[in-house]
């Protein structure tokens, strides 16, 4: 038995949570559901966005589906994934038939150092008016999550893994990371590597987004290029994420609370139920996953979707076509 913390959080969470937990528990799956309380409501209720209830049970379950947060982001998922030490975020980034996006037929997957570079918080006010920030890269960090990228390559069957990096300026830094990447691609020989500058791969990512497979990267570099790839396939409506550390993972969607539409019941739970997904997949439910993914495509490429998709369907009537095409 399973156990997951359920943190449905601000706006739009609690409707896209709503629409994701009635796919799963479309299944009787060995799971225990635990229904916690964090984000900015939590804040104003306990006086803190992750209270130390939720923390305390959220450390006796073997995962967390998130649904999303609003000021108190940064409290909430940011805190999570530093006390669960969650080091490898992935977004996969794919078109869906129906659709509209940039490009067709792309299908990658970002895999995202978590635990350091500048979004350490490492920043200070050395002087009036000037600033400075503290980028940490280690080799330890490094070595793990391009370990980790080439893993899911192998087991994906992806057959090249690709580097971000600014080594040419950050010559210390990047060049850790590079040297890393290139040091563990070793083990790996059925699997390509190389890399590209970051500012040079984002243009690779907007004009030529099918050149790219799997790829591994910093921590703030990987936070932008994950973005621009979920606008080249159609939006964050469409981008499901997860945190993975060694004895612990976060699922989330990447969209925020979204508070403008919150209560009208059309918000878009694509994300959160592809989230639900890549939770299913880490258990070990690849059939499940498989089939309601397949329905989230189906409900899709038939217009049966909420109107930023272009359909007129209600955020739970979303919910209950993809049901519909999972028993089909």
């Amino acid at each position: 038995m399973k156990k997951i913390a359920v943190i449905p959080g601000d706006g739009i969470g609690q409707e896209v949570m709503e629409a994701a937990m009635l796919v799963l528990e479309n299944f009787n799956l060995p799971f225990k559901y635990v229904w916690l309380e964090a984000g900015d409501e939590a804040e104003k209720k306990y006086g803190k966005a992750l209270p130390d209830e939720t923390l305390e049970e959220v450390r006796k379950c073997d995962a967390v589906l998130f649904g999303a947060a609003g000021e108190t982001a940064a409290d909430v998922i940011v805190r999570l994934r530093q006390e669960l030490n969650t080091f490898a975020n992935i977004r996969p980034a794919r078109t869906f038939n129906g659709v509209p996006a940039l490009h067709e037929n792309v299908n990658m997957v970002i895999v995202r150092e978590n635990t350091e570079c500048l979004y350490k918080g490492l920043e200070f006010e050395v002087a009036d008016g000037i600033t400075e920030a503290v980028r940490v890269i280690t080799r330890e960090a490094s070595e793990r999550i391009v370990r980790y990228a080439f893993e899911l390559a192998k087991r994906e069957g992806r057959k090249r893994v690709t580097a971000l990096h600014k080594a040419n300026v950050m010559k210390k830094t990047c060049g850790l990371f590079r040297q890393v990447f290139y040091e563990v691609a070793g083990e790996y020989e059925g699997v390509e590597a190389n890399d590209y500058y970051i500012d040079a791969a984002c243009m690779y990512v907007a004009m030529k987004p099918q050149m790219f497979d799997v790829i591994v990267t910093t921590n703030m570099f990987g936070d932008i290029v994950s973005d621009l790839a979920a606008g080249v396939v159609g939006g964050l409506g469409l981008a499901p994420s997860a945190n993975v550390g060694e004895s612990y993972a976060i699922f989330e969607p990447v969209h925020g609370a979204a508070f403008d539409i919150a209560g009208k019941g059309i918000a878009n739970p694509t994300a959160m139920i592809l989230t639900a997904c890549m939770m299913l997949r880490h258990f070990g439910y690849q059939d499940h996953a498989d089939r309601i993914e397949g329905a989230v495509e189906k409900a899709i490429s038939e217009g049966r979707t909420t109107p930023d998709l272009g359909g007129e369907l209600k955020t739970m009537e979303m919910a209950n076509a993809v049901i519909s095409y999972v028993e089909s």
